[in-house]
């Protein structure tokens, strides 16, 4: 086997974790597909023959191409009203992708991604590569250009955020997959009363902007706004279809064939507790829900 052919080798046996990386760095599936490709180019462009722990050496490339597209993101101003809704990981119902698996343990679910969405690019790079991979700050440190107490100040106020978030859903899937049945059916039935019930008080309803304001994402707070907004997406339950949304109870609509959302769901004490709604096309193009159109 030949100098290139060993390399790459050893970079496949590390690509699972850098795309779990980028993910969690990026709230993207394509654009973590990209971070991972791009790590390649330079590994393949760079000598590692001193490179005693390749797979540290791939992951902190990866963070710097990652830090690199979320400052890109800032400058652009490509979120001007409210946080970029992520890109969620949508499966069967009858279980998660083994592809996907990876991407979603340590209950990396949307509202994690969302959170991690108004953190400086800094800090949630710190916060990723310490605390879910493991890196010390020696190592963070000359990626974000701070020291390394600097670093663990950047990580620290990141983990106080997520911390103070409790952004946990209920562990069991049936009993989500009961309120969110439960929040259609009112929906669809036009039943302001049914809604209230099964929405949290502080609920936040997420949504990209679909077709009428796509990329600009808003953000809707407390039961009886988000009970009015739910009246509106009732057209929808028809075609709604249960799903897996980052390991969680979820739906995909279709309609004529064609994915129209994807909805994600946040289950706590019974109650919803955070819904993200993606209906932007072109972002939905990018997460081949073909498969899991009903045969």
């Amino acid at each position: 086997m030949d100098d290139h052919n060993l390399l790459a080798e050893r970079f496949e046996e590390n690509s699972t974790r850098l795309r779990a990386v980028a993910y969690r760095m990026l709230g993207s599936l394509s654009e973590a597909d990209d971070a991972v490709q791009e790590t390649w180019l330079r590994l393949s462009r760079s000598d590692t023959s001193g490179v005693e722990n390749l797979g540290g050496w791939l992951t902190t490339v990866v963070g710097r191409v990652c830090l690199d597209i979320l400052r890109s993101r800032r400058s652009r101003r490509e979120e001007p009203l409210s946080a970029r809704l992520p890109e969620p990981i949508v499966s069967r119902e009858d279980g998660v992708d083994p592809e996907h698996e990876a991407l979603v343990a340590d209950s990396v679910g949307l509202a994690l991604l969302s959170l991690l969405e108004t953190l400086s690019p800094a800090e949630r790079l710190a916060f990723v590569l310490h605390d879910t991979f493991g890196v010390p700050y020696e190592e963070i440190a000359p990626i974000v250009g701070r020291s390394p107490a600097a670093s663990r100040q950047l990580a620290s106020r990141a983990r106080r955020r997520v911390r103070g978030a409790d952004m946990l859903p209920d562990p069991d899937l049936a009993r989500q997959r009961e309120v969110v049945d439960a929040f259609l059916t009112a929906a669809r039935d036009g039943d302001f009363d049914a809604l209230l019930e099964v929405l949290d008080p502080g609920v936040v309803l997420r949504s990209d902007g679909g077709l009428v304001r796509p990329g600009l994402s808003r953000e809707v707070r407390g039961a009886r706004a988000v009970a009015e907004g739910a009246l509106a997406y009732s057209r929808l339950v028809p075609f709604a279809q249960p799903a897996l949304v980052n390991g969680a109870a979820g739906v995909v609509a279709f309609r004529g064939g064609q994915p129209i959302s994807v909805m994600g769901f946040t289950v706590r004490n019974g109650k919803l507790f955070e819904i993200d709604i993606l209906a932007d096309p072109e972002r939905l193009r990018r997460l081949d829900l073909m498969a899991l159109l009903d045969d």
